[in-house]
């Protein structure tokens, strides 16, 4: 098996976020990127050889890739970074995620395998994709989808299934509008019947047989997108289109809301995706930093990461980024505190332009945000999230479904209130 894990688009509806750089390369939980997901889910399943197809503001994910991982000389595994391109056979960037693989196929000539495995750079769970190869053969499909049960309230914003007895997919529908949603349930468990969740989702995990692909590729050249033409035409066409059932925890961080809820989620007590595991190990950057210093403060539900120095006065229901700075009687509440880039040393600090010392000054009081990081806040800032809040982009912020947004590197000066204050 080789996989091709995509890096999406512009990601506008993660800006600000995805401003300077691409989905995959959003920080999540504290020290992680979110392509460290994928990747970490095919090397935890054995897979070792991987393709991370980029477009959009690569740099940092390509800095952050071949940082992280490195294969020793006998294991043959890697993970290479193929960047849009003109070749003599297109020169146009990738207009959808079928055309992205399409035009990275060339790639592939010199490696062996089988079967290759679609992924996307923006998703939260852990799979074990061995299971689904085995459930591939097993079915002798000519391509697996990976789905999981959605209720009639979510059914809308995905590509919708329907399964028949032998879990083959008879028909596929992209995101259905809710008066045709009846007919479309397929059978499932029923403790996900008892929730309302009888529509099968496409997860957007995609197991092809090498020949089928070609073939699919080579039947539909002007189609650019998996979902809304191969898929289809697959079915259509009479290709076996198994759907391979999952149903553990599962996120697309697609918005602003899904990735604060997925971060904050992570603080719970027994959280539904587990950074704590021996085996299913999420892999990152191995940082030489100092273990985490704080002084007292009340700490409740809070992902601390390591080299931050920390005096709040309270830190709840928080994930707190690597390298953070917090101010003495600050109180941080529901919100993703990214961190920073670098240290700053005691004289830049004394010498700041700003006034403002990297990360979080004293007596701040922060709900519901997200700073981004290398961010300066003065001291006595507040900043308060809401609902009530209205969609506001500004040069330093954003405010997106009552999350306010820290934009990279701005300089909030003491005594600013943002928000509901």
């Amino acid at each position: 098996m080789i996989c091709l894990i995509l890096g999406g688009g512009a990601g506008s509806r993660l800006a600000p976020l995805t401003s300077h750089r691409s989905k995959p390369a959003v920080p999540i939980a504290g020290k992680y990127r979110l392509i460290d997901i994928p990747i970490s889910n095919c090397l935890n399943s054995g897979v070792k050889r991987m393709f991370v197809v980029t477009q959009y503001n690569s740099a940092s994910l390509n800095q952050h890739i071949k940082n992280t991982y490195h294969f020793d000389v006998f294991s043959h595994g890697f993970v290479d970074i193929l960047a849009a391109e003109q070749t003599p056979n297109s020169d146009q960037w990738f207009q959808g995620t079928a055309d992205a693989v399409r035009q990275s196929m060339h790639h592939l000539k010199n490696h062996e395998y089988d079967y290759i495995l679609i992924l996307s750079g923006d998703q939260l769970y852990q799979m074990d994709f061995e299971e689904l190869a085995k459930y591939h053969i097993s079915k002798k499909a000519d391509l697996t989808i990976a789905t999981i049960p959605v209720n009639d309230q979510d059914a809308p914003g995905f590509g919708i299934m329907k399964v028949n007895n032998q879990g083959f997919i008879d028909s596929f529908i992209e995101k259905p509008k809710k008066e045709v949603l009846a007919d479309w349930t397929s059978s499932v468990s029923a403790e996900n019947e008892s929730k309302g969740k009888t529509y099968l989702a496409s997860m957007g995990i995609y197991l092809f047989s090498k020949q089928v692909m070609m073939k699919l590729f080579s039947d539909n050249e002007k189609a650019v997108d998996f979902g809304k033409e191969i898929i289809p035409d697959a079915i259509h066409g009479g290709l076996k289109v198994a759907s391979y059932a999952f149903d553990g925890y599962w996120t697309d961080i697609g918005t602003i809301r899904s990735f604060f809820e997925a971060n904050i989620a992570l603080t719970d007590t027994i959280p539904e995706f587990n950074l704590f595991d021996n085996k299913r190990i999420v892999y990152t950057r191995p940082r030489q930093l100092a273990p985490t210093k704080v002084y007292g403060t009340f700490l409740n539900r809070a992902l601390i990461a390591e080299g931050c120095i920390i005096h709040a006065k309270k830190i709840d229901r928080s994930v707190i980024g690597i390298r953070s700075r917090i101010g003495e009687g600050s109180e941080i509440n529901n919100t993703i505190v990214m961190g920073a880039d670098y240290y700053e040393s005691i004289s830049e600090i004394i010498d700041s332009k700003e006034g403002a010392a990297m990360g979080i000054g004293k007596g701040c009081i922060i709900e519901n945000a997200i700073i981004d990081k290398n961010a300066r806040i003065g001291n006595n800032v507040v900043i308060k999230g809401s609902p009530l809040l209205k969609d506001v982009e500004s040069d330093k912020y954003a405010i997106k479904d009552g999350i306010i947004v820290l934009k990279k590197g701005v300089f909030i000066p003491s005594g600013t209130q943002i928000g509901l204050v």
